[in-house]
């Protein structure tokens, strides 16, 4: 089983997007399990210690959802900063820092859009046709 984990820091929802990101988790195919967290900055290396951390950072790696789809086939956290983004220490430690978009997200919509992400690319990695290449 794939174990992926959202750990979005000083985050509070609004409920469309809470109920948008619960779906999507909630969606996903057999062997492939995530988790969400909200979690203060300093909480990251506790919570995260010995997972593969890839951070959403605007300076990341842009990838095509099959590249994307290679990270979810170990224990990843994917780990979304607060309104200044994520610290320097959390960043230097991840195994990759990954952009979402060119485009400046909110906060909020960035979850949703990750979360999305993580489903598209399991249901690509299991053969289900709700990714279209």
């Amino acid at each position: 089983m794939a174990r992926l984990h959202v750990v979005a820091l000083d985050a509070r929802l609004p409920a469309w997007a809470e109920a948008a990101c619960a779906e999507y988790a909630k969606r996903m195919p057999k062997g492939y399990e995530v988790s969400r967290l909200s979690l203060k900055e300093n909480k990251v290396k506790s919570v995260t210690k010995g997972m593969r951390i890839v951070a959403l950072d605007e300076r990341g790696k842009d990838l095509t959802t099959a590249q994307f789809a290679e990270l979810l086939k170990k224990e990843t956290a994917f780990v979304i900063g607060g309104a200044d983004g994520l610290d320097p220490e959390v960043k230097a430690g991840a195994f990759m820092l990954l952009r979402l978009s060119s485009l400046t997200l909110p906060h909020a919509l960035a979850q949703v859009v990750l979360l999305e992400q993580i489903y598209r690319a399991a249901t690509l990695l299991t053969g289900h046709p709700y990714h279209r290449a």
